[in-house]
């Protein structure tokens, strides 16, 4: 699991460095669609699960829906198939 976490952050890293390019590029106004707040929320989740100890009732609901958001990613070529839930 902590390879998908790892490989969650660097999509999420990656997204928002072509984010902040296009506000460079186009101005601010670019994003006022964007899913910058969805990659905020998911990073935050993949953070609190890497500090989660694995006893907490939590953990595996978590880390289910951090696969299922990961699969956005699936075509990425570092994605791996056994991370889909």
């Amino acid at each position: 699991m902590d390879d998908l976490v790892k490989f969650l952050i660097a999509r999420i890293m990656d997204d928002n460095h072509a984010y902040a390019y296009v506000a460079e590029t186009l101005g601010a106004e670019a994003l006022l669609d964007s899913h910058l707040p969805m990659l905020d929320l998911t990073e935050q989740l993949a953070r609190d699960y890497k500090t989660m100890e694995p006893s907490d009732s939590r953990s595996a609901g978590l880390a289910y829906a951090l696969r299922v958001l990961a699969q956005s990613y699936a075509e990425h070529p570092s994605y791996r198939q056994e991370w889909r839930p």
